[in-house]
């Protein structure tokens, strides 16, 4: 597809890319990644479910490609396919189920894990009210067709747990996004580091490594080193230069993480109810299954 044919896709369908940040560095990179003439939102302070209203809020975009920063984009090519292919087979949701070969954690499938989507946000405000309503929603109500409507294929024959409900605080906005849309199923594959994902369109084709941990970055060696190689795999494969830093963007840098931290402990502090809560339905959950 040629440029002209690109910025004219862009501009029909909308387009934003988001991405929920906390590492001003790893955002750096994974942004250095991202396409030239596609509007980018850095969201900061963020839940894990409420940047997905935020999305929805804005009705300046139509379709959200969503991005972590630890997310590096190799191919833009399948993605501006991935945006014509779900727009025009009403698709509202485009990702990889949060178990799976290429998913080194094996909770509920029907959930497609965050680091990457296209997400039809026109389509999908055709029934979203409000988060309330989105966080009501009852998985075990309509498990039954939310399993019978999932590719199981795609999982081989690596573990997962239909059980899990609330493993993370989005698990209820992508059951009930699974519910009243379609969701296309993405497959991954295992990164030889035994950790990062490959992800593939649904023609096959890779276009996106997932580093995972981002949270040891720059805290934990090795993991702060394997992130490290899979930026620089994904630079090499578009055939770019790795961004580089002055001393006073360092700086600034960690000035942005004390501040970051600052909020996210207070927010950790006041959320340890709501946490407790969910942990004690899930032993009570554990202790009925036994």
């Amino acid at each position: 597809m040629g440029k002209d044919n690109i910025q004219h896709l862009i501009e029909k369908y909308r387009v934003k890319i988001f991405t929920r940040s906390f590492s001003p560095e790893l955002y750096t990179y994974s942004r250095g990644l991202f396409h030239e003439d596609i509007p980018i939102v850095r969201l900061t302070d963020q839940t894990a479910d409420g940047y997905f209203f935020t999305m929805l809020e804005d009705t300046d975009c139509d379709i959200a490609v969503n991005i972590d920063e630890d997310a590096f984009i190799t191919d833009w090519t399948p993605i501006i396919e991935l945006i014509e292919y779900v727009v025009e087979h009403h698709i509202a949701n485009a990702a990889t189920p949060d178990a799976g070969p290429g998913c080194p954690r094996h909770h509920n499938p029907i959930v497609t894990n965050p680091f990457f989507n296209v997400l039809n946000l026109k389509l999908i405000r055709t029934k979203y009210t409000t988060p309330r309503e989105i966080q009501k929603f009852s998985y075990e109500a309509h498990r039954e067709e939310l399993t019978a409507k999932f590719p199981q294929a795609l999982l081989g024959t690596l573990e997962y747990d239909l059980d899990c409900i609330d493993f993370e605080p989005y698990y209820p906005f992508f059951f009930w996004l699974a519910y009243h849309f379609e969701t296309l199923y993405l497959p991954a594959v295992r990164h030889a580091d035994g950790f990062s994902s490959i992800l593939y369109d649904n023609q096959g084709r890779p276009f996106c490594l997932h580093s995972w941990f981002a949270r040891k970055f720059k805290v934990q060696k090795f993991h702060t080193q394997r992130i490290f190689n899979l930026i620089n795999e994904a630079y090499t494969a578009r055939q770019m230069q790795v961004p580089t830093f002055t001393a006073e963007q360092r700086i600034g840098h960690i000035g942005e993480l004390a501040v970051r931290y600052a909020r996210k402990v207070v927010s950790r502090v006041m959320n340890w109810p709501h946490k407790w809560h969910l942990w004690y339905l899930r032993y009570q959950r554990k202790k009925h299954k036994e």
